[in-house]
């Protein structure tokens, strides 16, 4: 996906709270969108880090009760092209090491997987619109559940390998791993759950020649996302919301 250069509605001044939410963001469009209030609601304050432009040394990788991995436009293996990501696999090795709470989104997914020492790698389409998951036996008994028969943004062309020591919980017919964790304390998905309506129309914008020529007609997406973007929202904040739940427990 094609970025640019604005910054979401939603970086208002964090809102305080007794716990921390440290956000590694590759692209201002794509930020927390309707998941951003489900942490508020927990109590977290967040904050944005800038992998691109942000001095990541300085990071203390197990220090925040919380890491948030967004999405991007770029590969995981683009190490060479993205010099940071490096030094955010690096953190990511770190804190899930030690066994902190770490969530990941499409990128950060991929992110996560390369970080346990699976390969990422480009996959056979690219994967734009609503699309059903399907949760395995075991994602179906926690917070997966919620996005059951619901159609959820996609919008990669990458995928990964399991990695060892990890538990899958979804898959598609088009991509076998959709989602992984480990105890109740990491979770990877590779579709979009934060993604509201507006955020979706920017994408569009942004990406229109990356639509094109995947052969997909804006309006046809646009059509999708009226029918399934408020189901979707739902579904994704009840799972967020449940696995944050599950920190506590």
């Amino acid at each position: 996906m094609s970025a640019v250069p604005a910054a979401p509605a939603t970086d208002a001044a964090p809102v305080a709270g007794t716990r921390t939410a440290l956000v590694l963001r590759h692209d201002a469009t794509i930020h927390l969108g309707n998941l951003e209030p489900v942490l508020h609601d927990h109590g977290y304050s967040v904050t944005y880090v800038e992998i691109l432009s942000d001095d990541l040394s300085t990071i203390d990788p197990t220090s925040a009760d919380l890491v948030v991995v967004l999405g991007g436009e770029m590969g995981a293996y683009e190490i060479d092209r993205f010099p940071a990501l490096a030094r955010e696999i690096t953190i990511l090795q770190d804190r899930l090491a030690a066994e902190r709470p770490v969530f990941g989104v499409c990128l950060g997914a991929q992110l996560m997987a390369n970080a346990l020492g699976a390969r990422v790698y480009p996959g056979p389409t690219n994967e734009i619109g609503f699309r059903t998951v399907e949760p395995t036996s075991l994602g179906a008994t926690g917070p997966l559940r919620h996005v059951a028969g619901v159609p959820v943004l996609q919008w990669h062309s990458d995928t990964f390998d399991l990695p060892e020591g990890v538990t899958r919980l979804a898959g598609s017919p088009q991509y076998g791993n959709e989602a992984f964790g480990i105890g109740d304390w990491a979770l990877a998905v590779q579709f979009h759950p934060e993604v509201t309506p507006a955020m979706h129309e920017v994408w569009l914008r942004a990406s229109a020649a990356e639509v094109t020529a995947a052969g997909l007609d804006p309006e046809t997406l646009r059509a999708e996302r009226d029918l399934y973007a408020g189901t979707m929202q739902d579904a994704s904040r009840a799972l967020f919301s449940e696995w944050l739940d599950g920190l506590d427990r």
